[in-house]
């Protein structure tokens, strides 16, 4: 059946509403995309130029203190060794996904060896394990030693990625304790890291992130993707600092200064562990959620704003892996060799 003209126009509009305005968490992702597609040497200033649309309405899903979690388990990272996870699963979700993970550390070395001129080649990493959790829906992560633009020690994207090109997005229950992630005191240790900007601040990422159980890289990399690590970033909706919290989450600032790093790295860290309390423990889905995509997201709602006036308010199709495989093993997904991902939905942008 041919559909007409306006009513193309209608469901493009209806999918624009649905993912500008889903209201549980921050959109965020845009900022490294612009360094890699436009190749300025100066990253912080292609990301903050970024034109993508903010989502920032205060979550209902979010809770302002920490849910008491139904478990508790040791985290295997070296780097949050000190505290336990508060992960677990929630009592509305049926657990579906099983870890085999190895109870050996996940933690990965510093050393990268970079192989291939193109975005199909692969990158050897040193690791000392790899995800192991089968999904009943998604089946087998299908993860790989070797980094590659789809695959890596994290898993797949369609694994990451599950339903999103069929009947709508559900991924598979992954925890921060299955994930695979280099401790971010040894990633500073390589000369190519990625995270050099955020070496100030490497003691507060730290601090914080253990308090909660959370890999301390899983932190930073949201300050690399929403900030570049500059504490004085401003985004286009009021949100401020390394983490750009939302002016609602300022509260308590000293003096006022919501960009004030310890302040700011707390204030975002606490945010993030109550949401992935909230899901569950679910690590992609919080993620996911991060970057505005709702549970059942399809392509075409995802994609929906490339037609809108905000085309960079899509969501980032490759968000999940360029995280897992990307900043989480101390590779920049964006300007790396390979290129991590698989749409590049935003290189539609102008």
């Amino acid at each position: 059946m041919k559909l007409s003209a306006p009513f193309l126009l209608l469901a493009a509009a209806i999918g624009v509403v649905e993912a500008s305005g889903h209201g549980s968490l921050s959109r965020i992702g845009t900022h490294h995309h612009n360094v890699a597609r436009h190749g300025q040497n100066d990253a912080h200033a292609k990301r903050s130029k970024s034109g993508r649309c903010k989502v920032r309405a205060t979550s209902t899903l979010v809770s302002t203190t920490t849910p008491t979690p139904t478990s508790t388990s040791s985290s295997t990272s070296t780097s949050t060794s000190t505290s336990t996870s508060t992960s677990h699963h929630s009592s509305s979700t049926s657990a579906k996904a099983t870890s085999t993970k190895k109870s050996s550390s996940t933690a990965l070395t510093s050393g990268n060896n970079s192989s291939g001129n193109n975005n199909s080649g692969s990158t050897s990493i040193n690791i000392s394990g790899l995800v192991r959790v089968t999904d009943w829906t998604c089946g087998n992560s299908g993860a790989t030693k070797d980094l590659t633009a789809t695959h890596g020690p994290n898993g797949s994207i369609d694994w990451m990625n599950c339903g999103l090109t069929e009947g709508g997005w559900n991924p598979p229950h992954v925890t921060v304790n299955d994930v695979v992630t280099v401790n971010l005191y040894d990633a500073l240790k390589d000369s190519n890291t990625p995270f050099k900007a955020c070496s100030k601040y490497i003691d507060t990422f730290v601090n914080y992130a253990n308090q909660h159980g959370i890999p301390p890289i899983i932190i930073a990399s949201i300050a690399m993707q929403e900030s570049s690590c500059d504490p004085h970033t401003v985004g286009g909706g009021g949100e401020q600092g390394l983490m750009q919290i939302s002016k609602d989450k300022c509260g308590g600032a000293p003096n006022g200064n919501c960009q004030d790093t310890d302040f700011n790295i707390r204030t975002g860290t606490k945010f993030f562990a109550d949401t992935l309390n909230a899901n569950g423990g679910n690590l992609l889905l919080t993620l996911g959620n991060y970057n505005g995509w709702p549970k059942d997201m399809t392509v075409a709602s995802a994609t929906a704003a490339r037609w809108s006036s905000c085309c960079l308010c899509q969501n980032n199709m490759d968000y999940l892996v360029q995280n897992l495989n990307g900043w989480y093993l101390n590779k920049d997904p964006y300007t790396g060799n390979p290129r991590i991902g698989k749409y590049f939905n935003l290189d539609n942008c102008n």
